[in-house]
């Protein structure tokens, strides 16, 4: 929402006397979208990024624009505490405190299931401790922000039969039930606030993991609902 702030000046003008006047500013809450593919918009159907204006990050950039200021920042194949091989850009806990050298007053985090990969191994206790030390940064990054936590969507059986059944298995599938109890820990042991996806929408049966035109916009609609509650 707007904040706005109402300033007295004084001014002392030798022809009309000393005069009051007052001068509003208007200030925008800005808002970091940071997360993964979903964030970025993969398209399912065809691997391309959906458009602004059907992307979830985008939808909500013009529903919210009379209110907040909205960074997409979003990226392919990011972890949130996993060490990616592709680098630094695609591994959370690496990347974000250069985004959090600008000042936001909300940080969603909408990231975690890559760490799910079966390359990362990682156990439920694991991924627990993981997402919290990666929310903790967040933290220390940006002591004054509020935190949304999106838990993400539930992976679906059909991942398997595609592109991405070489990086996901069953095991994954499995682990990605439990995410959203632990994002809801989290938020509730680190002060954030708190969205589960799987209350919204779900993966897409195309790619069991990514969303479609019409999920992206339930998504920017929740998070929009939500943000107007900050």
């Amino acid at each position: 929402m707007l904040t706005f702030f109402i300033i007295k000046v004084d001014s002392n003008y030798q022809s009309r006397g000393k005069k009051n006047f007052y001068v509003i500013i208007i200030y925008m809450k800005r808002v970091l979208c940071f997360g993964d593919s979903n964030t970025y918009g993969f398209n399912p159907e065809d691997g391309s990024r959906f458009s602004a204006d059907i992307r979830w990050t985008g939808r909500l950039k013009k529903m919210a624009a009379e209110n907040f200021e909205i960074v997409e920042a979003g990226g392919n194949n990011r972890t949130a505490f996993s060490d990616n091989p592709q680098g630094d850009e695609f591994s959370g806990y690496k990347i974000i405190p250069r985004y959090l050298k600008n000042r936001y007053d909300i940080i969603i985090l909408a990231i975690g299931v890559n760490d799910l990969q079966k390359f990362y191994g990682v156990s439920v206790p694991e991924f627990k401790v993981g997402f919290e030390k990666f929310v903790r940064l967040v933290k220390v990054y940006a002591p004054g922000s509020k935190i949304l936590l999106l838990a993400p969507s539930k992976l679906k059986k059909c991942i398997l039969n595609g592109y991405f059944g070489q990086m996901f298995d069953e095991i994954s599938i499995e682990k990605s039930l439990k995410l959203d109890v632990i994002y809801k820990e989290v938020a509730n042991d680190c002060g954030c606030e708190f969205l589960n996806l799987n209350d919204v929408t779900e993966s897409s049966d195309i790619d069991g993991l990514h969303y479609t035109k019409e999920q992206h916009e339930k998504v920017a609609v929740a998070v929009f609902n939500k943000l107007t509650t900050l």
